[in-house]
């Protein structure tokens, strides 16, 4: 975990990109390797979001094409 805190955070609450353990855990998102890749965060969350999102659905729905058939 020490690593960690040479990493690169982005702050949830301040949309600011930051270098170790800087703001609350609550307030952070990563770690990222590169200031760059934290800078994107937002985006990447969106993406995994959709993503659990259509997989909590399909999930969902499992076996319901199924429903009334006998085997």
């Amino acid at each position: 975990m020490s690593g960690d805190s040479e990493k690169y955070w982005y702050n949830l609450t301040t949309g600011e990109v930051e270098k170790g353990f800087a703001s609350p855990a609550i307030d952070r998102a990563g770690p990222f390797d590169t200031a760059e890749e934290a800078a994107k965060a937002p985006e990447v969350l969106r993406e995994r979001s959709r993503a659990w999102s259509e997989d909590e659905a399909r999930d969902d729905n499992w076996g319901a094409g199924d429903a009334g058939t006998e085997r």
